[in-house]
């Protein structure tokens, strides 16, 4: 189940998150929280949120009919306070039917509040979030979301180390990965990013690793939205294929010649049949599911904004061609020309940057994995 925001053009929210879900194989059942003609990047845009009341009413008409039973649930951008307790409303019941089959259910929580230092949402959203994310079994923040989690303002690698085992503690969440990481560090490239992960410990000690990648020098949106999709998939794929039990590799290989799971060692059940799908203590931060998820993740996501960027001039081309002939300045002053001009430039770069996800399906697929975690 995936619930977000929806673009009418484009790819951000339920939009990109349902075409990268089915893209892998998975059945979804989307459930709108608003219904926008583009993503709010234009700077311009119609269309209406749907209420906590509707939210709720959707949900309800799904069970009457036993279309709830799902495996994961993926909950993105929610506008406001009430309809975000509606969603984590959602999220709850589905962990509490499945409380006696440990495993069985995994709800991935992106918690979209802002970015940059600036929220996005109602500053009552916050708080919401901050009474689900204990309920949650991974979430999915940036790094300014980590802070309004964590209350741990994140200025270095060591600082996020600690909003990170904040987290667990706080939340006994098990599964955490902070996107879009921008902070120095000696042993990284000039103007790298990152992301951080970890997945807790049986007494919630953080086992932590990063994955350093290269930026692209580009305004893209619905990049969380994607991540946040791709790790659904990814995640659940990697805890099947036997990553994260002890032996991982060999029982990886086992897995993946019988298409099974595999079994877990010295009597344990596999992952698939966990709480949470949480790891041993004694495997290493590399080896866990979410280490392997993320970087298949990256790859991904490296390659479809790579292929994107590449495209942008042409695509903004094109877009210029298809609209209207330039800012007739008859009678206007010359800064209304130039405001008009500037915002017709930006709306058509917008465009432009949209993600080419239709054309690059194998890059969803079949990436290929170039960055690699290494331990916090």
């Amino acid at each position: 189940m995936s619930d977000g925001s929806p673009v009418v053009s484009g790819y951000v929210g339920n939009k990109i998150a349902v075409f990268s879900l089915q893209s892998l194989g998975c059945d979804v059942a989307a459930l709108n929280t608003v219904q926008f003609s583009n993503h709010t990047g234009y700077r311009q845009w119609t269309g209406s949120r749907v209420s906590a009341e509707e939210i709720t009413d959707l949900y309800q008409g799904l069970k009457q009919s036993y279309l709830d039973d799902f495996d994961m649930m993926l909950s993105g951008y929610v506008p406001g306070a009430a309809a975000l307790e509606a969603v984590g409303q959602i999220g709850q019941e589905l962990k509490e039917k499945a409380k006696s089959k440990p495993g069985s259910f995994f709800w991935v929580l992106d918690p979209v509040m802002g970015d940059n230092g600036n929220l996005y949402v109602a500053a009552d959203v916050v708080p919401v979030y901050r009474s689900l994310v204990h309920h949650a079994d991974l979430v999915l923040p940036n790094q300014f979301e980590a802070e309004l989690l964590s209350e741990v303002p994140i200025t270095d690698m060591p600082s996020i180390a600690r909003a990170i085992q904040v987290m667990h503690e706080r939340y006994n969440i098990p599964h955490i990965v902070i996107t879009s990481v921008s902070l120095p560090h000696p042993d990284h490239p000039v103007s790298s990013l990152s992301v951080v992960g970890s997945s807790m410990t049986s007494d919630r000690r953080a086992r932590a690793f990063k994955i350093v990648f290269p930026p692209i020098d580009c305004y893209f949106s619905g990049t969380g939205d994607m991540f946040a999709a791709l790790m659904v998939v990814r995640m659940r794929e990697a805890v099947h294929n036997g990553f994260g039990q002890q032996g991982a590799g060999q029982v990886g290989a086992a897995a993946a010649a019988a298409g099974g799971g595999g079994g877990g060692e010295g009597g344990h059940p596999p992952l698939m049949e966990r709480k949470s799908w949480l790891s041993d203590d004694g495997v290493d931060a590399l080896d866990l599911p979410l280490a392997k998820a993320a970087e298949k993740v990256l790859a991904s996501m490296h390659e479809v904004l790579s292929k994107t960027a590449e495209n942008m001039e042409r695509a903004e081309k094109k877009a210029r061609a298809g609209v209207a002939a330039d800012v007739d300045g008859v009678g206007l002053e010359a800064e209304a020309v130039a405001e008009a001009e500037a915002k017709k430039a930006h709306l058509l770069k917008s465009k432009a940057a949209e993600l080419r996800l239709v054309r690059h399906l194998d890059s969803l697929r079949f990436p290929k994995v170039e960055f690699r975690a290494t331990r916090l």
